[in-house]
């Protein structure tokens, strides 16, 4: 079959590759309907995850049908359109049952990598190194989908594919940053990144009651979308100073939910900016993690902030000494997908949750790396470029 595949530090190629096989009884085979880049793909373009090589497929967020089953899976049959969550969960561990899914203990079959570097193994992810599993990933015509009955949920009709597409990954992340960060009736939020994950971060804040909605961010189309689409406020980083405005907003006290939505290679202004970007290029910091700075400079005393962005290992000049003084209440995490898909495919049924917009250069799966160099580097407005197989 056709795929994406990593072939070395920013560089990508579409070719032949083996077809995916029914390996567990409780597997089943996907064709792929839609899949879509992602700024956590971005990480391992740009080298940042060693445990990449050569050959591997990427890609962790798509909708398909299914087109084999194994004999122990209860839930699907062939023809059953579905979105996949991008962390694999086996349902049955200690995590899984506590709905932390993507913390699950069973399902990444390389856990050294991780246990040596942050002290426990959180579980496989689609196409997203070997250090996370080594699963084959979604940007090909076909995918085997582990525990389908715990990770694959059919899509309602009248939820189109464009929609659908982002329950897998994107809108879940979203949604868990508002809900974990604490995120209620009256507060004031404000959002790191207008990228899917934070417009749909801004958006579940605004369905959980949230007050006031900021999202910040430099991309003017990604600001334009977060106020035509999502209908929170924005602000130009670029144009303002962040800090003195989010006080302004929130009646001089800063926002009650701050949520990072950015990750390792933020971009940002000023000295600290310049200090990261040198530091993370010689390996001195894994990580660039200004926007996570700022979101707790940010924060009210008591405050929250959730840290949604993906991050590898170790970073410099860390706000400690804020998060104690102002009492805040630091939180992070990789989506649990599973905890949130299905009510999210109600909410797109009833069209509180659109997410069509996002997806705004479609193409075939043969224009992969056009596509990724396409959103890594913002042309044309990019925000998602999505592949047809």
């Amino acid at each position: 079959m056709k795929a994406l595949t990593w072939r070395g530090v920013n560089k990508l190629a579409v070719e032949n590759v083996d077809d995916p096989r029914i390996l567990n009884s409780h597997d089943v085979i996907v064709k792929i309907l839609l899949t879509t880049s992602c700024g956590s793909d971005l990480h391992l373009l740009g080298g940042y995850v060693p445990t990449m090589r050569a050959g591997d497929v990427i890609g962790h967020e798509f909708i398909g049908e299914v087109v084999e089953v194994g004999s122990g899976v209860q839930k699907h049959r062939v023809g059953d359109r579905v979105v996949v969550a991008s962390f694999i969960s086996c349902g049955t561990c200690y995590y899984c049952l506590n709905d932390m899914y993507s913390l699950c203990d069973n399902t990444n079959p390389n856990p050294g990598i991780p246990e040596a570097l942050w002290g426990a193994s959180p579980g496989g992810i689609y196409g997203y190194s070997h250090a996370l599993g080594g699963f084959a990933g979604s940007h090909a015509e076909y995918v085997r989908v582990p525990f389908a009955d715990i990770g694959a949920f059919t899509v309602p009709d009248g939820v189109s594919n464009e929609r659908a597409l982002f329950a897998s990954d994107a809108v879940p992340t979203g949604w868990m940053g508002a809900d974990l960060g604490g995120v209620g009736p009256g507060d004031v939020v404000a959002v790191w990144g207008a990228g899917a994950v934070g417009q749909m971060a801004a958006r579940a804040a605004m369905l959980l009651g949230a007050e006031r909605v900021v999202v910040i961010d430099r991309i003017p189309e990604r600001l334009e979308q977060v106020r035509d689409f999502i209908g929170a406020e924005t602000l130009d980083y670029e144009d303002t100073s962040v800090l003195p405005e989010l006080r302004e907003l929130s009646g001089g006290r800063g926002p009650d939910v701050c949520i990072e939505a950015v990750g390792m290679e933020a971009h940002g202004t000023g000295a600290d900016y310049l200090y990261d970007q040198v530091k993370q290029q010689l390996r001195m910091q894994t990580d660039r993690p200004t926007a996570v700075r700022e979101a707790i400079m940010a924060a009210r005393k008591g405050g929250n902030v959730f840290v949604l962005g993906v991050f590898g290992a170790v970073v410099d000049k860390f706000p400690l000494g804020a998060v104690i003084n102002k009492g805040l209440t630091v939180r992070g995490a990789q989506q649990h997908g599973q905890r949130y898909i299905p009510m999210l495919l109600e909410r797109m049924q009833r069209d509180e949750l659109t997410t069509e917009h996002l997806a705004t250069h479609v193409m075939p799966l043969d224009d992969g790396p056009k596509g990724y160099d396409m959103f890594k580097n913002k042309k044309d407005g990019c925000v998602r470029a999505v592949f047809q197989p």
